[in-house]
């Protein structure tokens, strides 16, 4: 089964929402909203794999472009970008529901996660749960330095995957943050993977996006509507 893939621009807000909708050929009213890393984008071979497995899988998915991408083709986000980009999910999360999705999950890989957890540590009602694809824990080398002050106000259930060998955390790591969390939680480790979990090409299929599913399945249920 392949979902159809098609382009995304919702112009009706102050922050735009641009990207990539995967729709599945049966809806099933559940959605999920993928932001991307720091030096990437929404044609990032990460989420290009997640996001046609939860589509196979009955899921809307929207790989959305954040707003500091939008405005600048290359180039990591700038001092005070987070804000707008927080914004931008936000503003994600609505056109999903104009498009008939009535339960639905946000997440990211690296920054796009994190953003996406600062986002729902603020507003607790605004997705069902989380899918953070190598949360960025620490930037590498320096594990004083670690982001985490708002996990304990994060009251949504999250999915966390996470590379044995990834520099911005280790599992160790990885595992004590989670446990900061006030919320149903799991941690999937992906064995010898780095930051890209291993997913380096723009192939629609890779076991390890199966994987995800199937986790995510097993915290929220196999339909998807039951967070606790």
């Amino acid at each position: 089964m392949t979902a159809a893939v098609q382009a995304l621009n919702d112009n009706s807000l102050s922050v735009p929402v641009r990207g990539f909708l995967h729709r599945p050929e049966q809806i099933s009213g559940r959605g999920l909203v993928l932001g991307h890393g720091a030096g990437s984008n929404s044609n990032s071979p990460v989420l290009i794999a997640v996001a046609a497995a939860f589509a196979d899988a009955g899921y809307s998915v929207l790989r959305c472009d954040l707003p500091f991408r939008q405005n600048r083709s290359f180039g990591p986000p700038r001092p005070g970008d987070a804000e707008h980009d927080r914004e931008g999910l936000r503003n994600a999360l609505a056109a999903m529901r104009k498009l008939g999705c009535a339960r639905i999950f946000l997440g990211g890989h690296s920054y796009g996660g994190r953003q996406a957890t600062m986002l729902c540590a603020e507003e607790r009602e605004l997705a069902a749960g989380l899918l953070l694809l190598s949360y960025p824990l620490h930037p590498p080398r320096k594990p004083e330095q670690l982001r985490v002050q708002h996990l304990p106000r994060l009251h949504v259930p999250a999915l966390f995957v996470h590379g044995t060998r990834d520099p911005f955390g280790s599992t160790e790591e990885m595992e004590a943050a989670v446990k900061m969390i006030p919320a149903k939680t799991r941690l999937l480790t992906v064995a010898g993977a780095g930051h890209e979990l291993g997913i380096k090409r723009k192939a629609v299929e890779h076991g390890l996006a199966g994987e995800v599913v199937a986790a995510f399945a097993l915290l929220f249920g196999d339909e998807g509507q039951s967070s606790g």
